[in-house]
């Protein structure tokens, strides 16, 4: 699988046990609600160790984006399949609210996106997002994804909104 994508801007790259402090901040903060934060201590440390874990069980996961030139992780991006998500997802986490509204996470994840059909042959993909989440919804709509209310939830407990990225054109 490929550890690594570069984009006009940007390097994804595999994350490293050095990305723990700047993912273990962004867990515990307010900006982590979307997905169930903020978090503990010791539940941001599993949370980043299932990150480093999906590389390592799956092959790929969700890459570290960081920018041309400096190697420290702003967010992450990409591939995220536990054995009981229901769907293939790509997933987008931005650490600072000053990187938004900067067109990097789109960047991201349209790299992802094309990584996950082209690459790992996945016949699907979804993003699961909070309701409340309203710029990844912006987000998904801007990638082209489209609500499918049908959708399998990956956490019924916890309903969230799906959004299913159209394939690429010229397949199924």
């Amino acid at each position: 699988m490929t550890d690594m994508l570069h984009t006009q801007r940007l390097v994804l790259r595999r994350p490293a046990p050095g990305d723990w402090e700047q993912v273990g901040a962004f867990m515990m903060s307010e900006r982590s609600v979307g997905i169930g934060g903020p978090l503990t201590l010791g539940q941001a440390w599993r949370s980043f160790a299932s990150e480093l874990g999906h590389w390592e069980i799956l092959g790929c996961g969700m890459w570290a984006v960081t920018q041309r030139g400096d190697d420290t992780a702003i967010g992450l991006v990409g591939p995220w399949c536990p054995a009981d998500w229901p769907e293939t997802e790509i997933g987008w986490l931005l650490f600072s609210p000053d990187l938004e509204g900067t067109g990097i996470v789109t960047e991201a994840a349209r790299a992802a996106i094309t990584h996950a059909w082209d690459v790992l042959g996945w016949d699907t993909i979804v993003s699961y997002i909070a309701p409340s989440n309203t710029r990844s919804i912006r987000l998904a709509e801007k990638l082209g994804a489209v609500l499918d209310p049908d959708a399998p939830q990956p956490k019924p407990d916890q309903p969230c909104l799906v959004y299913r990225h159209p394939a690429p054109r010229g397949t199924s």
